[in-house]
This record gives C-alpha cells, sequence and structure tokens, in this order.
C-alpha cells in the first residue's frame, strides 16, 4: 500500500511566510454583490487608447506572433531611452541597460532577485505596494520595513532610512508618486536621500511606474541624481498612464552588470515579453502623450472632487500630489481601518482597502482609488457620509 501524498508538506519555507494580499480580500467580499461603488482597485477606468489597440492589431494581421529577444524588441528599448532623456536628461543605453518585463511586478521580482543573497536586508518604505515585502521574502532576503507617516505626508526622510541600515543591507525600495498614499517626495529630499544611499554603499530601486500621474510639482528621476545613475535600479511601465493594464508592459533599466542579471532569469522564467504588447507600447510612446494629458486632466480633477468630498465629512485627507489615490484618516470614527472598510462595504456597497494592509502607518487609514468616474466618486462619497453619520 503506497503511502498517502501530504502536498502541502513541500511548500518551501519561504511561502509559509507569506499571506496571501489583503487587498483580494476585499475583491472577494465584493464579487457577487450588486450595485457596489469600487474605490478598490488601482486601475484606470480607461479603455487602451485606440491607436494603441489598433497598432496591435496590425501586428497580428501582419504576422507578428514570434518571440523576440529576451531584452525586448530594440525599436521600444530605443524609444524607451529617448523619453528618459526627454523627461528627466538621463540616458540608458538600449543595448544593454534597457530590459523589457511582463509588468512592473516581474520587473521587481528579477530586480531583487538579481542582488539579494539570502539573508541581506531590503530596506522597504511603508505605506507601499503589497508585493514588495513578498518579493524580498521570496528572494531569501529579509524586509526591514520603515514606515512613512501622515504627519510627514507619508514622505520618508532620508535620517529614517540611515536608521534602519546595518552591515546586512543590500537595498532600500521607494515608491513615488506613491501606492497607497499618493505622496510625492521633493528633489531635496531625495538628494539627501542619495547622499545616505553613497555613504553606506549600497543600490536603490525605485518604482517609478505612477510617475506620469503628478499633479503638484516635478517628478524627480532619482537615477538622473548626481551620481546616482549606476547606483539605482529604476522601474516603470504601461499600465497606469496609457491605461495598458491588461498588458503588463514594464521596464527595468539599470547598470549592465544589474540588468544582465536580471535579463538571466526573465530568460528562464518567461523569455520575453509579448510581441503584441511591445508593438502597442512603441505606439503609446511615439503617439501617446495627448491622451495621457488628458487622462491626467481628468484624474486631477477626480483629486480635487474625492479629497474635498473626504475633508467635508470629516474624514482628514492630505493632499495627495500624484498617483490616483486618496489615502484618508478614518481614526475620529473610533474603528480600525478594517473594521471600518468592512462595515462601509457590508452597510453602503462601498468598496475601500484598509490602510495598514500597505503597512503599520497605514493604520486608521483608507485607500480609495479615484480611476472610478466622478459620478460614481459622488455617489461613493453619499454612501461614506451615510455610514459615517449613522456611526
Amino acid at each position: 500500500m503506497r503511502t498517502q501524498c501530504n502536498p502541502s508538506r513541500f511548500i518551501s519555507n519561504s511561502m509559509q511566510k507569506v499571506p496571501p494580499s489583503g487587498i483580494r480580500k476585499f475583491f472577494d467580499m465584493a464579487s457577487g454583490s450588486e450595485d457596489v461603488i469600487s474605490l478598490g482597485v488601482g486601475e484606470p477606468d480607461y479603455v487602451t487608447p485606440w491607436h494603441i489597440r489598433e497598432a496591435c492589431i496590425h501586428s497580428i494581421e501582419h504576422g507578428e506572433t514570434s518571440y523576440t529577444s529576451n531584452y525586448g524588441l530594440m525599436e521600444l528599448r530605443e524609444e524607451i531611452s529617448r523619453s528618459y532623456v526627454k523627461r528627466h536628461g538621463v540616458y540608458y543605453d538600449p543595448e544593454e541597460e534597457i530590459l523589457v518585463t511582463t509588468g512592473v511586478s516581474e520587473a521587481l521580482d528579477l530586480a531583487i532577485r538579481a542582488i539579494t543573497n539570502p539573508g541581506d536586508e531590503i530596506i522597504v518604505v511603508q505605506p507601499s505596494y503589497v508585493a514588495y515585502v513578498p518579493s524580498v521574502i521570496f528572494a531569501g532576503g529579509v524586509p526591514v520595513t520603515i514606515g512613512a507617516r501622515g504627519e510627514n505626508d507619508f514622505k520618508i526622510t532620508a535620517a529614517e532610512i540611515e536608521a534602519a541600515i546595518t552591515n546586512k543591507t543590500k537595498a532600500v525600495i521607494i515608491n513615488y508618486p506613491n501606492n497607497p498614499t499618493g505622496a510625492t517626495i521633493g528633489k531635496d529630499e531625495l538628494e539627501a536621500i542619495a547622499d545616505v544611499i553613497v555613504e553606506h554603499d549600497i543600490m536603490m530601486i525605485s518604482d517609478d511606474v505612477y510617475e506620469r500621474l503628478t499633479y503638484e510639482g516635478t517628478h524627480t528621476c532619482f537615477s538622473a541624481l548626481e551620481g546616482m545613475r549606476d547606483r539605482t535600479i529604476m522601474l516603470n511601465g504601461f499600465s497606469k498612464a496609457y491605461s495598458m493594464t491588461g498588458f503588463r508592459m514594464a521596464y527595468a533599466m539599470a547598470a549592465p552588470e544589474i540588468i544582465n542579471s536580471m535579463m538571466l532569469i526573465h530568460q528562464y522564467s518567461m523569455l520575453c515579453a509579448p510581441i503584441t504588447a511591445q508593438v502597442g507600447a512603441i505606439e503609446a510612446l511615439r503617439n501617446g502623450e495627448e491622451e495621457v494629458g488628458k487622462m491626467v486632466r481628468e484624474y486631477d480633477r477626480r483629486r480635487k472632487l474625492i479629497v474635498g468630498g473626504l475633508n467635508d465629512l470629516g474624514l482628514d485627507c492630505f493632499n495627495p500630489r500624484g498617483a490616483f489615490y486618496a489615502f484618508p484618516s478614518i481614526k475620529s470614527t473610533g474603528l480600525t481601518s478594517d473594521e471600518f472598510a468592512e462595515r462601509l462595504l457590508h452597510e453602503q456597497n462601498v468598496v475601500t482597502i484598509p490602510g495598514d494592509i500597505f503597512g503599520d502607518t497605514g493604520a486608521g487609514y483608507l485607500r480609495c482609488a479615484y480611476a472610478a468616474s466622478r459620478e460614481d466618486i459622488k455617489e461613493a462619497l453619499d454612501r461614506i457620509g451615510t455610514f459615517v453619520d449613522g456611526l
């Protein structure tokens, strides 16, 4: 008689350290419900602009259905390189310093795995995108979380980063404009952080996927700062600015040694990004600026609507200057973030995400995505007001 198999016995230790995404819990709770307004999903409500979709259709019609270089189409890498020179004045060689990936999530995973040895510490600035900490654990590293605080508009300081650095620190991960807070950070503050990065001889991983969605001030590219180009792994993508979430198109830029190591993992796990999506990304970079401008202006109108509305309801909300998230405090209600979000969903059919899912300093806050229509935002504000009045 054969021994009965217990599949869970074969699961790796690192997998057992990572819980399911807290965001998914709220999607599952809302699934199947009627008359639900979602401020939960971090996805534009726009369909990808027609000229980008049309370029993809033409690509398929012309039989472009093959693999590409592991690095991605040279034509796309050249466009990415030109776009960074134009926007930030920093040059990356399309031959060996740019890698096209399937989403920023893959780029993040490759970046961390390429530089992390078992036991290396990676500093994660929170509140942050939920994949950062698990990605470090999957790579065998040790995530060291530090919290940006609401009283500082959720901006991390150089001193706070320096205090977390040890002789095991390999890199720091930042994300501005930030998901989930919408916070941005100024050039002077980034320069102070850069000084710390150099002094302790570590790397920076900068997730800039929301950089085009900056409404006030100017986004500063970390690798454009003096001395930072070869100490930075830049991550960026097409999902947010060009409304191309389903295309899973992104890229990483770094020194050749780093990109080559990332490419090796990509080569054996993904091989290459889909060619059709790469053609769409080329079209986006060449002819997508007008559509980006329209979407950014509309997000800005929604930003002002939701932030003003939340403050009017007594839910103190600092002014997010980027991304498409408002991060109001619900501390005045006496409820935890989870209690507020669950009751709001069950009693008023509005989906939001508890702030502590993104890190300890997000406790007492909610993430409200304003990538929903203005009509839905107005209705959601009415329902949130009814809920708060009833507490």
